[in-house]
């Protein structure tokens, strides 16, 4: 019998780094999860500005689209099943909110929920460098059970392009929320790459 994945909520927020919310949107299609989309009104600004991309672009890449200040979504009640929440990017000013349980729009009171459901958050912070302010929130997010997943780019894997970048970034996201992508490049130690005769060099 074929089990349907649950539904993922993607939240995409005002900071830099866009493309990470909607790579991960594509990738999770690609797999046939379910997708509960928030974006706030700066992340649309952002997604236009770093993306060129329209919002219907955007919007016909989740299953269910939901604005970021209906906070009687299904979405901001436990009850309604869902397996993860990935915010990318998440801005200082949300990553703030979540921090201190401020549910004051969608995107909030969704984090809010999936933490108290001891469902698994993750959030992707875009900003540098970090104040006391930025790394006591992360370490409050961290303290209740979410994961906080910085942008690092993996050079071992020797990206070509900021695609492959943003490629393997979100193969790493999907594997936290329990997903397997085909493009996901895994370590396999340096003696994998080396030469034939150079193992103890």
């Amino acid at each position: 019998m074929t089990v349907t994945p649950a539904p993922v909520i993607v939240a995409i927020t005002g900071a830099s780094g866009a493309c990470i919310g909607v790579r991960l949107l594509e990738m999770l299609s690609e797999l046939g999860v379910e997708r509960h989309l928030i974006v706030s009104a700066a992340g649309w600004l952002n997604i236009e500005h770093e993306l060129g991309h329209g919002r219907a672009r955007v919007e016909s890449l989740a299953s269910r689209v939901h604005p970021v200040r209906d906070v009687g979504a299904c979405v901001a009640s436990g009850s309604f099943p869902t397996s993860a929440m990935v915010v990318a990017p998440c801005s200082m000013r949300t990553l703030a909110a979540i921090a201190c349980g401020l549910s004051d729009n969608l995107i909030t009171r969704a984090a809010d929920v999936t933490l108290k459901e001891r469902r698994r958050l993750v959030i992707v912070p875009r900003e540098t460098p970090l104040n006391q302010a930025h790394l006591r929130n992360m370490l409050a997010v961290t303290e209740m059970g979410g994961i906080v997943f910085p942008p690092a780019p993996a050079f071992y894997a020797r990206p070509e392009s900021v695609g492959a970048m943003v490629d393997h970034l979100c193969a790493h996201l999907l594997t936290l929320l329990g997903h397997e992508h085909p493009s996901a490049v895994r370590w396999n130690g340096l003696g994998a790459e080396r030469p034939s005769g150079q193992e103890n060099a």
